[in-house]
């Protein structure tokens, strides 16, 4: 084994990882390295598959799995999940933040937290939906969200329920993820930051409360990275995974996964919160396939560029507990002949009260975690009855003078009235899950970190990423995760040496 040594090991190169690596190598006293499992494909696009920069669609190439349930996708790339969704920025709304500032302190509240959301706009590049990619059902669906009363609203800033259009992180079709926004030719000249690429953080050694080292691996062979501060940025699924193997969750479960607990924290793979849904499918006219078929041919065809923020009776005072994205264009999954094209308007539970788990199936890094939503799990059946209020706000979508010309109806049961196994067969999902490494007090044995991100526990050890999230925001969660990466560096980078 060889050893080095360096002032920050910040493992999992994803949408935080490359704010954590950017932001705290700006100090050129302190070395940086940032660890990634996937490839590393450098700071010019040019080097980037161009299926990877393609904004029109969901790159799958570069996953941890293959042909498995569609809530276990999760980027394996340099960039992480950025590099393989659908480039939409949005933010949540104030209850979103009393409920972090409860769980991490002040900082984490709604005036604290947007100085770090407007450096993250910057960096990233978010721009507004140009009109030119507005296909014929996108206006209509503005139309349809005026009809039904929905007032416009700024997706991409704090505000009130409505409609409205997300930042985007693309420019002319092309995807403009983190690794190419953080991790740019400028940043990588810096002498103090070292990237990793196709290397897999195995577990990290504990000694007397600290962080000794953390075992990688890359190229069949084994090295052991040493730091001061070790900050995990692996996601919601890969950071618990990580604390796991190191000995740091559930005693028990470890155990049972051949891991020797060394800090006996329940909190680590619980509380996993993801946003689930379900697709309303329409029927194109002729007309409409026609007009997504000179869009495309144009290249300018994006399946969605309108959402609606809705609330259920349920929602907070001010607030909003679904997203109402109706689509057109290519299929997600399969594929349609030539010319015809798929059409609906999905509702996603936004602020789902249901929690799930990850758990280790063993020790070794390349064997993916047990990973289970519990989508609609709640006892009382709440999840079931905002998914299915969504539902019935999709249908009147549908039947709204706007889009019933362009796309019908199916024949058959409404989705909202659909029996409990029917709809949950039905069930996708929006792909933002948080809070499997959850903040929260030292004394609540549900919580894994501090506000800053700090490991109840381990004295120089961090997570910095969507799983300290204690409940997901009612929004898709790129543009937050790269704001709390933003502020928890700032935090980072102010603390004394640990």
């Amino acid at each position: 084994m060889t050893a080095d040594s360096y002032d920050v090991v910040v493992l999992g190169g994803g949408v935080a990882g490359c704010v954590l690596a950017s932001r705290l190598s700006e100090d050129g006293g302190r070395s940086v390295c940032l660890v990634e499992a996937g490839p590393d494909h450098g700071p010019d696009p040019g080097g980037w598959p161009g299926g990877a920069l393609d904004a029109r669609a969901l790159p799958r190439e570069e996953m941890w799995e293959r042909n498995v349930p569609v809530h276990r996708f999760r980027g394996r790339v340099i960039g992480g999940s950025s590099c393989v969704n659908g480039c939409w920025n949005t933010w949540g709304s104030a209850a979103d933040h009393d409920e972090w500032e409860r769980a991490g302190g002040s900082r984490w509240g709604f005036a604290a937290m947007e100085p770090y959301r407007a450096a993250a706009v910057r960096r990233m590049g978010l721009r507004e939906v140009p009109d030119r990619e507005l296909s014929p059902w996108s206006r209509a669906a503005v139309e349809a969200a005026r009809e039904l009363g929905h007032a416009e609203v700024d997706a991409g800033l704090p505000g009130a329920p409505g409609y409205g259009f997300p930042l985007l992180n693309a420019v002319d079709g092309r995807r403009w993820n983190a690794a190419l926004a953080y991790l740019d030719a400028d940043t990588r000249a810096r002498a103090n930051l070292t990237v990793l690429g196709n290397a897999v953080a195995d577990r990290m050694v504990l000694r007397g409360g600290r962080v000794e080292g953390v075992v990688v691996r890359a190229g069949g062979v084994s090295r052991t990275l040493r730091a001061g501060l070790y900050v995990v940025a692996g996601g919601t699924f890969g950071s618990p995974a990580l604390l796991m193997r190191s000995g740091i969750g559930p005693a028990d479960p470890l155990r049972e996964a051949g891991v020797s607990p060394a800090v006996d924290l329940p909190g680590v793979g619980a509380n996993l919160s993801d946003q689930p849904g379900v697709f309303l499918p329409l029927v194109p006219t002729a007309e409409l396939d026609a007009a997504l078929a000179e869009k495309e041919r144009e290249g300018e065809l994006y399946v969605n560029r309108v959402l609606v923020r809705a609330a259920s009776e349920y929602a907070a005072e001010g607030g909003w507990d679904l997203h109402i994205l109706p689509s057109a264009g290519p299929p997600l999954f399969g594929s349609l002949p030539p010319g015809r094209y798929e059409a609906g308007v999905s509702a996603f539970l936004m602020k789902p009260v249901s929690r799930g788990r990850v758990r280790l199936r063993s020790a070794d890094p390349e064997e993916s975690p047990a990973i289970d939503p519990a989508f609609l799990s709640d006892p009382e059946g709440r999840d079931a009855a905002v998914l299915r209020s969504g539902l019935a706000t999709a249908r009147r979508f549908a039947e709204s003078a706007a889009l019933k010309g362009l796309a019908g109806l199916p024949e058959g049961t409404a989705a909202h009235e659909l029996p409990e196994a029917e709809l949950r067969a039905r069930l996708g999902t929006y792909w933002h899950p948080v809070g499997t490494c959850a903040m929260g007090p030292a004394g609540d044995p549900s919580s894994v970190v501090d506000g800053e991100g700090r490991v109840h526990g381990v004295a120089n050890l961090r997570v910095a990423d969507a799983s300290v999230l204690p409940t997901v925001p009612a929004a898709n969660t790129q543009l937050p995760v790269l704001a709390a990466a933003e502020m928890l560096a700032a935090a980072m980078a102010a603390a004394p040496a640990s």
